[in-house]
């Protein structure tokens, strides 16, 4: 199965390189994540495919999904996603995109944000992962959006697919796909946090994970309840850890 990446020229602390464009499958091809709306880059993406006939969408973040309608207006192909903008058509968990020889079967993966999904062909043992699974570093889960319980169970999902090669929203191919994703399964992910935030992780929520998982889980949140009320997000991004190491010390709590 024919695989292109076309990086986007959009590089950052979450971004890495910059977003990875997906064409799958010979010409008429499914793009996936058109990425920016950069005119060279959809003018790449356009040069690469040959011939699009679908694009589809892993999230709507906006380093994943305003080249979609572009792209569309030049190529005429349909453009799916889970929450679909005015002028894309919705796809849900368990349907496939489909374009010429190629199908993609779509996997619902909430968690990094409620409509992410991941595209799996099963022949081939790929899985496209957006931001679900990195290349390179965790997923970054951010309150509201980001859903800790969602993620693991997402991952969990990702993990029975038994897939061979993962292809990530950003940095390098995934060539242990299955060990990646069991270890990612047990791996803390990127939560965003205010600088109380990154003070009590360094200090107090460094020590539980050596086996005092009580007594620092409320030193933590003392913390928590002493900072300046900057935001509520701030808190619910400071909780999302402490509910993380709840869950690795008690796995019943585990989805």
């Amino acid at each position: 199965m024919r695989v292109i990446r076309v990086l986007a020229p959009n590089p950052g602390i979450r971004e890495l390189e910059g977003t990875n464009t997906w064409i799958v499958g010979d010409p008429p091809a499914v793009v996936i994540d058109p990425g920016p709306q950069d005119t060279g880059h959809l003018n790449e993406i356009v040069r690469s495919a040959g011939l699009v006939g679908a694009i589809a969408l892993t999230h709507d973040h906006p380093d994943h999904a305003p080249g979609a309608l572009p792209l569309a207006s030049v190529t005429g192909a349909p453009v799916f996603a889970a929450r679909p903008a005015e002028g894309m058509l919705r796809i849900r968990d368990g349907e496939w995109v489909s374009a010429g020889s190629t199908r993609l079967s779509v996997i619902a993966t909430p968690g990094h944000t409620p409509d992410h999904l991941a595209f799996h062909v099963p022949a081939a043992g790929s899985l496209f992962t957006g931001d679900a699974v990195l290349g390179r570093g965790t997923s970054v889960i951010d309150p509201p959006e980001g859903d800790l319980t969602a993620y693991l169970r997402s991952l969990r999902r990702m993990r029975d697919l038994s897939p061979t090669t993962i292809y990530p929203g950003h940095g390098p191919v995934v060539l242990r796909a299955r060990a990646t994703l069991a270890e990612r399964s047990w791996r803390k992910p990127a939560t965003a946090t205010t600088r109380c935030g990154e003070r009590w992780n360094r200090s107090s929520l460094s020590r539980p994970v050596r086996g005092h998982p009580a007594t620092s889980r409320r030193t933590a949140l003392r913390a928590i309840a002493r900072s300046p009320p900057a935001s509520v997000e701030s808190r619910k991004r400071s909780i999302v850890s402490i509910e993380w190491l709840d869950m690795i010390h008690d796995p019943r709590r585990l989805p």
